[in-house]
This record gives structure tokens, sequence and C-alpha cells, in this order.
């Protein structure tokens, strides 16, 4: 691929990051079967995403670092090796010790359960190419022989992690690269790149169309596999927003999801920043947009600093966890958080405990967050509102613990009133209501504990 069409994609992913596709590049579905999984996928709020490949032996970012065109950021904790080449094969030979022999999916899903997550987003396969299931494509997989791994009773790591969450209630979400990185046929060797490789494969496709072809019978053989023979798929979540038809990579994505709705009817497909009938779900990423969205979308944002495993990571307090999610579904979407599996198959201290104070709030006041959609006036900075049916919600956030808990509140909310109960507290507060909104007092009970996250007022 020549330079000039390398750099149109260059805004789309900056350090791995994705930007996102705008409200207008949506297309409405005219299937009922998608239009119906559609307002399911609206009700969820909450999912578990998680990032988890052999890199996690190395605290590393996923992938990235294996692209000498992003080696100014990727590379950054690479400290042991200066020779590229050298430290790529070090990168790519990491399945040979990928052993997480404290695998355990089903505490997993009962994590996540626990929680409040409501669907399980993983990643079968990253742009370094490593395949989490037993793929019948390459052997660059967790079942082959070269992972120590492939003994183990749950070696199939994609079969065992759907299987599990699926026991515990909670639908299954398909992370799939379009990209590969390590077969021949995108990365193929001695080309026009030489050795040094960027996101996009190392020829340009309408020079090989030979070379081209193959891998999209390879990217389709294995995205088959995925959606036939690993149960119920209720989204096929899909980066790498290079690779496209604008960029000259085109792997007849739409030929691909029609097949596979001829078994999974209610098959969404989200590939990121296309737009069109395939990008059912927007998907930015470590961001929430500024404005509310009124279509599907979901924003994929990290519990600590990075989407990979990190050792002695920072988690975002569950305060700050909590806000993130509220800001989410008043302004119209969903939350994907991510948290990276240890390298031994566990999940991290500081995660476990995020989730289960997640999962205490919102066992208390998931009334106001599942099932709801978008009330205005949406989201005000430390107020915010959902709708569900002749219901209204309004969050009033504080910062801190510390936080000034005044008794008298002012929701500006200017619709008709006829009662106002704190959820999960006292009911039937008295208030009065005027063209600016709603003034109420706080019953003595709410004045003298520590601030809250919020203060969930229901509104009917």
């Amino acid at each position: 691929m020549s330079d000039q069409n390398a750099n149109v994609e260059e805004k789309d992913v900056e350090q791995g990051v994705h930007s996102f596709s705008s409200e207008d590049k949506w297309v409405k579905p005219e299937d009922p079967a998608l239009l119906e999984q559609i307002e399911w996928f609206k009700d969820q709020k909450l999912g578990f995403m998680m990032h988890w490949g052999p890199y996690s032996q190395l605290g590393l970012v996923e992938s990235w670092a294996l692209s000498d065109h992003d080696a100014d950021w990727s590379r950054e904790d690479v400290d042991w090796e200066s020779d590229p080449e050298v430290f790529k094969q070090q990168y790519f030979d990491l399945n040979k010790s990928f052993n997480p022999i404290r695998f355990q999916p089903d505490e997993w899903a009962e994590l996540a359960q626990e929680g409040g997550f409501k669907y399980f987003l993983f990643t079968t396969k990253h742009h370094d190419g490593f395949c989490m299931w037993d793929t019948k494509t390459t052997d660059y997989k967790v079942t082959d022989p070269s992972c120590p791994f492939h003994t183990h009773k749950n070696a199939d790591i994609v079969k065992h992690a759907f299987d599990a969450f699926r026991a515990k209630g909670l639908p299954i979400a398909a992370y799939f690269s379009k990209a590969d990185w390590h077969t021949p046929t995108y990365w193929a060797p001695n080309m026009e790149r030489g050795s040094h490789m960027w996101r996009g494969p190392s020829y340009d496709p309408e020079k090989h169309p030979e070379l081209w072809e193959e891998f999209v019978k390879f990217t389709h053989e294995q995205m088959m596999e995925l959606l036939t023979d690993y149960g119920r798929i209720e989204v096929l979540w899909l980066d790498a927003g290079w690779v496209s038809p604008r960029s000259k990579q085109d792997i007849r994505l739409g030929e691909l999801v029609e097949k596979a709705r001829e078994q999974q009817p209610w098959l969404l497909s989200a590939d990121r920043l296309i737009g069109g009938p395939y990008e059912n779900i927007i998907t930015p990423e470590q961001a929430v947009p500024a404005k509310p969205m009124d279509v599907p979308w979901e924003s994929c944002i990290t519990m600590g600093s990075a989407f990979s495993f990190r050792y002695e990571d920072d988690y975002k307090p569950t305060r700050e966890l909590i806000h993130l999610l509220i800001e989410v579904i008043s302004k119209g979407g969903n939350l994907a958080l991510n948290v990276a599996a240890q390298p031994d198959g566990r999940l991290p201290r500081g995660a476990v405990e995020r989730m289960k104070e997640m999962g205490a709030w919102l066992n208390v006041h998931g009334e106001a967050v599942y099932g709801t959609r978008m009330c205005a006036p949406h989201y005000l900075g430390n107020i915010a509102f959902t709708r569900k049916e002749d219901t209204v919600y309004c969050f009033y956030m504080y910062d801190a613990e510390d936080s000034d808990v005044r008794r008298n509140i002012s929701i500006p909310y200017p619709e008709k009133v006829n009662r106002v109960d704190i959820v999960g507290g006292p009911e039937d507060l008295p208030f009065t209501q005027t063209d600016e909104g709603i003034q109420l007092s706080l019953p003595d009970s709410e004045l003298s504990l520590l601030a809250p996250i919020a203060h969930v007022f229901r509104l009917r």
C-alpha cells in the first residue's frame, strides 16, 4: 500500500485508540430481527470487556509494539531489546510461554454477574494474530502444541469463557481484529515495505490481488468458525478500522455477515469507523461523546490505565466508574468496561474489588440504569437523567465522600411530576415544582452520612 493510502487512515487511529463514527454514518437496519436486537442491546448498559493474550506476560500494550510505524509510543516499555526485528520475534514467540493455569472462567463469569455486568465482550484475536480458540486456519493458537497451555482442560479459552458466561446469563459479543500481523498473507515477507511494518498489509492489495484474496478467505474462515462453532453470538465486534474498502483493504464483510445471519439472524455487526449497514453499533474508545446520540453506541473504556494487563496498575475509583456509567447511559449509550486478566488467568485483586463495589451499588440502583433510555436534559455535569416508561430517574452525583450534602436540592426537570422517591431510600419526599424544575428537601437520614456516589431520585 502506498504511503498516500496509509495516510488516509492515520486520522482514524492515534496511538492505538480509535475515534468513532459520526451519528449520521449510522444506517438503520430494515430487518425486524436486527431492530429487536438493537433494542435488546440498548437495555444492557454495562458490558464486561477483556483484552487478553500472550502479551499479558510482558505487561505491554497489546499488539501495537509490533508496528514499526507506531514504535515511538508503543515501545516505551520495551527496555530490554533495541533491535526491532529481534523484539518482534520475541513478541511473536510469547505463545511458547503462555500458560495461564489459573484461568477459571466460571469465576470470571460469577464476578461479572455480581458486578452488575450484562454481557461479555472478549478478544478472540487481536492484531498480533494469536487465536484464543481452537482454529483450523493457523498453528498460531492457544491449542497448538507450541503453547504449553494446550494440554489444559480449558485450553480452548474462547469456548470455555463463552460457555461460562452464558451459564450465568451473560450473552456474548466476540471481538475480532480484521488485521492479522502474523499471517504471511497480510504481513507478507519480501514486499515493498521491507521489514518496516505498519498497521496495514506489507503490500498493495491492488498489485497483489491473489495474495489479498488468500487473506480474505483466511479471515472469513476464522470468523465463520467463531460464528458457527461457538454458540450464540449477539455482536460481532470488529477492530482494525483501517481495514476497509476506502483504504483498498476490502474483506467483503457484508458477504460474511449475511452468511452468518443465515444461522444467527439476530447478529449485530460493529464494523468500527466504517459506517453503513454493518456498523450497527458505534464504538467510541476511551471517551464519551460530548453530546447524546440517538443511535446504538458503546464506549469501550478501561478500568485501569490500558486495555492490556499492567503490573501494579492503578484502577479508577468506584465512584469515578459509576459516574462514568451514569454519563454514558444518560447520553444513550452502553459502557463496555475493560478489565484485563493476569498472565496466570486470574483477574487482578484491584479490579475484583471495583467489580464487587460496582455490583453492590447497582444492586440497589439498577432500576435507574438497566432498560432505560435517554431523557432530556440528559447530562448536566453532576446531574443526569434516564427514563423507563412513565418513570424518570435523576442522578445527583457527588465528587467525593466529603462533598457537601445539602438539604435543599434543585432538579432541573421541567415536566409535571406527582411524586419523588429516593431509589433505595426514603420515599414520597416533599417537593415543589416551578418552571425551572423541582425543589426538594432531603430527610435527616440522608444528611448524617458521608456523601454517596449519587442520590438517585425516582420521578413519577
